[in-house]
């Protein structure tokens, strides 16, 4: 993982695969300076290289659906370090929650598996007959425990989402979570893209107001399909062809058996992933 930045007036907390975290020197500023980078992680490995422009191209599209969203979030007011102007925010510090809030509109990846095995998602028993890329009767709320560092997520049932945050608070996220994806998959839907699903990270401020933090719709946190696409092809990998990291995922899935260093991404695969984010942002803010 690259070295952290050094920014003037905030010292590092913490990086994560692709975002890194900084404080305020100021005592008194409880701010936190989040900086997208250019990493791309899959299958829970930081890969080489990075994607170009990819942290500015991330956090240009959370500030726009921050924008079209009626719900609270994390962004504060504030100076941006001319450093990280262009891929940071800043946000107020939160409680956040040990929930990821995932929202699955169609069914594809982990979910179509299991429901090839056993006909369920997460434990949701759905109807027969459906095949990957479908869309679901309903949006499902599928939440995952957020595991500490090192360790993998963990898909979890909404009674143990209430063991871990309480019922009132368990349903505060599932509906919240279900709300704005039909928001967005709205507006994804005017634009002729299908929001398959995402996944959404919630805290808490100090008046206890859940708030949405973290990125919010990016292509590294959903799945994005072209609606036309979608209605004519003929096989899973035209009806979808998503505009994130699959292209990364697909390549480290022919070419690498999960066993040890995942390989050097070939100059293409970088390219061809920068272009489809790029395309994706075009597409929603043009």
């Amino acid at each position: 993982m690259s070295t952290p930045l050094s920014i003037p007036g905030w010292r590092h907390l913490y990086s994560g695969k692709v975002r890194d975290l900084y404080a305020s020197e100021d005592a008194d500023d409880t701010r936190i300076l989040v900086v997208a980078s250019d990493r791309v992680s899959a299958f829970d490995f930081v890969l080489s290289p990075g994607i170009p422009e990819k942290g500015a191209l991330l956090t240009q599209l959370s500030l726009w659906w921050f924008a079209q969203l009626d719900f609270p979030n994390h962004l504060a007011e504030g100076e941006m370090p001319d450093a990280v102007a262009d891929r940071a925010m800043l946000a107020q510090s939160l409680e956040m929650l040990p929930i990821e809030c995932v929202v699955r509109g169609y069914i594809t990846g982990s979910g179509w598996a299991e429901y090839v095995e056993s006909g369920t998602v997460c434990g949701i028993p759905l109807p027969a007959g459906l095949e990957n890329g479908d869309r679901l009767p309903e949006p499902l709320f599928t939440p995952a425990y957020k595991a500490p560092m090192g360790e993998h997520d963990e898909n979890i049932t909404f009674e143990k989402t209430v063991e871990l945050v309480g019922a009132e608070r368990a349903a505060e996220l599932r509906d919240a979570s279900i709300a704005i994806y039909a928001r967005a998959a709205a507006i994804a839907e005017e634009h002729g893209l299908i929001l398959a699903d995402t996944k959404f990270e919630f805290g808490t401020d100090a008046d206890g107001t859940l708030r949405l933090g973290d990125e919010v719709l990016t292509s590294d946190s959903s799945r994005y399909w072209d609606a036309a696409t979608w209605e004519s092809g003929t096989i899973p990998a035209e009806r979808m062809a998503s505009f994130d990291k699959q292209i990364v995922r697909d390549w480290l899935a022919s070419n690498w058996d999960k066993q040890g260093t995942p390989p050097v991404l070939p100059e293409e695969i970088v390219v061809r992933t920068a272009d489809r984010y790029r395309e994706l942002i075009t597409r929603l803010t043009a």
